[in-house]
């Protein structure tokens, strides 16, 4: 028997062209329907078995929230059904019902009964429940002042107390600190290892394939894609901001698409080169809000990023060797240009930087004529933590006097997604090697 099985699920909201309409429509029902439907799911399918971990996984707007109200109760389906067996624990939003002027011992109190837990079993259970959220003495203060991240923690707390069949968490986590996240997720593969079914909805692959073996891609309402955590989170992020449709990522001058990863980094970076179209803003990963600036005289019009051999990948593995490639088209002559690159985090935080003084071979003088296209290639192993990342081209000009003169900077014009699968602290992987040594190891 399945712990979860949903049928032909679908959900749909009245829309109103403006409020006389509702009013009519509630006062002269005689008068026809002045609304009509918003679908915002549609026949949804699937089924998890018990002690199953499940992701659900989709861009804003896609349906996953609905879903799992639907899924837990508290928000009706329009068509279909969803069928449940055994004790559920869901946290689908932040503060989980809490009430801003009760304190949190009270909360406790009417939160768990609200989940099927008695008064004196409560009662029993309240030491745990502190010692697991951690939030000292504001236990009794109201949860009005609590801070966000605190709400979470009593929230899990309480719906974590007591094993459940089937736990049910929707994002909340994504608030709370990152202690308390590790904190969490060891409670979650407590309860997986213990036969708990797990849904989790998140916008972090790296959760979903580390706590899930298969997962789930909402597409506007609909099931795009069932399958294994980490096929379906790379289809995610292909949604997300990696691929788009192949005529518009790879169609060159003479409207001949090809297909990036059917050729060679070689082959891709001729075509590239010798196309004459200004591409840069079709690209997978390009950002309208780039910050774009320069006194003129060459312009960037395209880029290339290869990893592992594929081409605008969505997702670059950390520490794999990492082809930047940018085209710039000279509208003057330049007795010696010097490209850049460079990479911020989210934040603004200047992890890296160079340029071809900097990182060139020979280091030598690069000559341009008026109406020539060249293309700059910078290699490096993307040594960085798991996340999103910034990316900036430029090329500049060096006067005599080894003054560099900007004459195209498109900062912050390209967001990369790192992956990896195996955390650390920090940024950047400086790739530290741990050895221990016996104190009886020469004796031996």
């Amino acid at each position: 028997m399945n712990s979860i099985t949903v049928t032909n699920l679908s959900k749909a909201y009245k829309h109103f062209p403006n409020r006389w309409h509702r009013l009519a429509e509630w006062f002269l029902p005689n008068a026809g329907k002045k609304h009509h439907l918003r679908w915002v799911l549609r026949d949804v399918n699937f089924t998890v078995g018990p002690g199953e971990a499940v992701g659900v996984m989709g861009v804003n707007g896609a349906g996953k929230s609905t879903l799992l109200k639907m899924i837990c109760g508290t928000t009706q389906p329009t068509a279909g059904q969803v069928q449940m067996h055994g004790r559920v624990a869901a946290l689908l939003e932040l503060g989980m019902g809490f009430h801003p002027d009760f304190t949190g011992r009270q909360n406790i109190l009417m939160s768990g009964q609200l989940l099927g837990y008695g008064t004196e079993h409560l009662v029993d259970l309240m030491p745990d429940i502190e010692a697991f959220a951690e939030i000292g003495d504001y236990i009794d203060q109201p949860v009005r002042v609590y801070s966000s991240g605190m709400q979470v923690r009593l929230a899990f707390s309480v719906a974590t107390a007591i094993r459940p069949d089937i736990l049910i968490v929707d994002e909340a986590l994504a608030v709370g600190d990152a202690y308390f996240q590790a904190k969490c997720f060891k409670r979650i593969s407590q309860f997986k290892n213990e036969g708990t079914t797990l849904l989790l909805v998140s916008h972090s692959p790296t959760d979903i394939v580390k706590h899930c073996e298969r997962a789930i891609l909402l597409k506007e309402g609909r099931m795009a894609m069932d399958g294994t955590a980490r096929a379906v989170s790379n289809r995610y992020l292909d949604e997300l901001f990696g691929k788009r449709e192949k005529q518009e990522i790879n169609e060159f001058q003479d409207g001949s698409p090809i297909e990036p990863q059917a050729e060679s980094s070689g082959q891709i970076e001729k075509n590239l080169l010798e196309s004459g179209s200004d591409l840069y803003h079709t690209r997978p990963g390009y950002r309208k809000e780039e910050h774009r600036w320069g006194q003129g005289g060459a312009v960037i019009v395209d880029y290339l990023i290869s990893s592992d051999g594929a081409h605008y990948p969505a997702r670059i593995e950390s520490n794999a060797t990492t082809r930047f490639v940018f085209k710039v088209r000279f509208d003057g002559a330049f007795d010696n240009v010097v490209p850049g690159f460079l990479i911020k985090t989210l934040e603004g935080i200047f992890l890296y930087g160079t340029n071809s003084l900097l990182s060139g071979k020979d280091r030598g003088e690069i000559s341009v004529k008026k109406g020539e296209t060249r293309l700059f290639v910078f290699v490096m192993p993307v040594s960085l933590n798991e996340g999103h990342y910034l990316l900036s081209f430029g090329i500049s000009s060096e006067n005599p006097g080894s003054e560099l003169v900007p004459l195209d900077r498109r900062y912050d014009s390209i967001l990369i997604h790192v992956g990896r699968y195996t955390q650390f602290w920090g940024i950047t992987d400086l790739n530290a090697k741990f050895e221990t040594i016996s104190p009886h190891a020469e004796g031996n």
